[in-house]
């Protein structure tokens, strides 16, 4: 089997580093092609298939979330090891955001060694793994018990960030109002926002929702690529009026 490894690297070293360590890896007989940008890749990839991808992250123009999109339109088993210099929470939670079900992906820091880098190509490639590099803070389980925010928590959390009510994010995401407002309570819970103080009058001296995305922000669990890439969703759903 020849092994066809697509690399999208803005930057020539980076970029010759990443092949020369592909070259040194087990995947047998590789053939590499190289793209310089999100651009490319996606031309790339709209005339050629390959057995896997490794991906810068933030490019000019198309960024790597919009290359993957694109991949993972084409053949969703497609495995892709992102390369990034951000360890912020947000980044990976996008990429899973918009990941097929059942995908295999990593997130490796562009910091990390040779070694390392070879070994996860070969975990995510060959054995099917999904890798998330240590430096990311970030849990990945879905259940209640967690101390972060499973992926129904988090989804609700981008969709107030980005303005919606809970009656526009009860119709983009077909359920009950109810269980919006039961998401945005684990929310407030996990985000330290489910007491608020009084003013003297005895009304909340906060807005709830508006801090709860204020800590996401400062905790870097949500930045503006995040933002901007859900109002993109909202649109392809036909929604984008939500936001006029």
């Amino acid at each position: 089997m020849t092994f066809t490894v697509l690399i999208v690297e803005d930057d020539d070293l980076h970029r010759r580093f990443l092949y020369e360590t592909i070259m040194e890896t087990e995947l047998g007989q590789k053939e590499v092609a190289e793209a310089k940008d999100g651009e490319e890749a996606i031309v790339l990839l709209q005339n050629c298939d390959y057995s896997s991808i490794v991906l810068d992250l933030q490019m000019p123009g198309r960024s790597g979330v919009d290359v993957a999109r694109t991949a993972w339109a084409k053949n969703p088993a497609t495995p892709i090891l992102f390369w990034s210099n951000y360890a912020d929470e947000a980044y990976v939670r996008g990429i899973y955001r918009v990941a097929p079900e059942n995908a295999n992906y990593g997130y490796l820091l562009k910091s990390t060694s040779s070694q390392l880098l070879k070994r996860t190509i070969s975990g995510v490639f060959l054995e099917g793994q999904t890798i998330i590099d240590r430096a990311v803070s970030l849990s990945r389980d879905n259940t209640e018990a967690s101390p972060d925010l499973n992926a129904a928590e988090y989804e609700v959390l981008v969709d107030i960030a980005i303005g919606l009510t809970d009656s526009a994010i009860a119709e983009y995401r077909s359920i009950s109002v109810r269980a919006v407002q039961a998401r945005l309570k684990g929310v407030y819970e996990k985000l330290g926002v489910a007491e608020v103080a009084s003013t003297k009058g005895g009304t909340s001296a906060m807005n709830r929702r508006t801090r709860a995305v204020a800590n996401a922000l400062a905790d870097r669990k949500i930045n503006s690529k995040i933002l901007d890439m859900a109002e993109k969703e909202l649109c392809v759903h036909g929604l984008g009026h939500f936001l006029d």
